[in-house]
Order: structure tokens, then C-alpha cells, then sequence
């Protein structure tokens, strides 16, 4: 599916951030900024335990990803899935892909990739169900 839009594809393998909306238990959407790697299909994000987003997927793993327009209602791409903890899966800095993506960032904010792992140690996968770009 993600295949059926190059444009959307090369974003969301070059975009730094997205939006990540969950869903409270009241049904009030709720937006986060994330960090995002694109591997095949799914999308993974890390978090830090115990936030809001973490705890809303729990409960509703229905999401969507929305990446930055061009300011003028245009180079839109925005993505509905389903999100799920992944228990097992590596931490941060031993996926060579998104430390590679996020060194500088990683960086910039005072962290080593071990303590960014540390903080961010929640990993999420989301499934896309539906992509829309324009």
C-alpha cells in the first residue's frame, strides 16, 4: 500500500517528524510530535513509558501519522493504521536505520544513543490501513 505512492514513500523515508493522533478513553483525539522510521510497511515509533499516547494505544490501537504540508494545503500525506506495543523489539540505538536517521537530533538534544533508548523505551509499530496523499 505504502508502494502505491512513491511521493509518499520518499517522505516518509526523508521526513524527520510526524503527527501521531491516538484516541482517549473519553474519545478526544490526541496529537503528538514523533520520531519515525519507515521498515517495509509498518511504521515504528519509540516513546517514553507510562505517556498518554503509549497509554491510548493500549486501549485503541486505531491511529493516524500525518506528515508537515507545504504551507499551502499541498504535499499532504497522512496515513490510518493500527498501533501495537512491540515487547521484544530492539531498543533505539540498536536499530541501525533510526540511529542513523536521528544521530543529530539524538545529539542535539544532550542525549548519547543509550540514554535517548533509556528515555525512549516504548516501541510501537503502526500497520497502515489507508494512505492519502496529495
Amino acid at each position: 500500500m505504502l508502494d502505491s505512492s512513491p511521493h509518499a514513500h520518499r517522505r516518509l523515508v526523508e521526513d524527520k517528524i510526524a503527527w501521531l493522533t491516538t484516541v482517549r478513553s473519553d474519545g478526544q483525539p490526541q496529537t503528538s510530535a514523533v520520531w519515525f522510521l519507515l521498515e517495509g510497511e509498518e511504521v515504528l515509533v519509540y516513546s517514553q513509558p507510562g505517556v498518554p499516547k503509549v497509554e491510548n494505544i493500549a486501549a485503541n490501537p486505531r491511529v493516524a501519522l500525518n506528515l508537515d504540508g507545504n504551507g499551502r494545503g499541498g504535499d499532504i500525506v497522512t496515513i490510518e493504521g493500527r498501533a501495537h506495543v512491540v515487547e521484544d523489539h530492539p531498543v533505539a540505538f540498536e536499530v541501525p536505520a533510526y540511529l542513523d536517521k536521528y544521530a543529530g537530533y539524538i545529539e542535539h538534544e544532550g542525549w548519547t544513543p543509550e540514554s535517548f533508548s533509556a528515555d525512549y523505551s516504548v516501541a510501537m509499530r503502526i500497520e497502515p490501513t489507508r494512505l492519502r496523499a496529495w
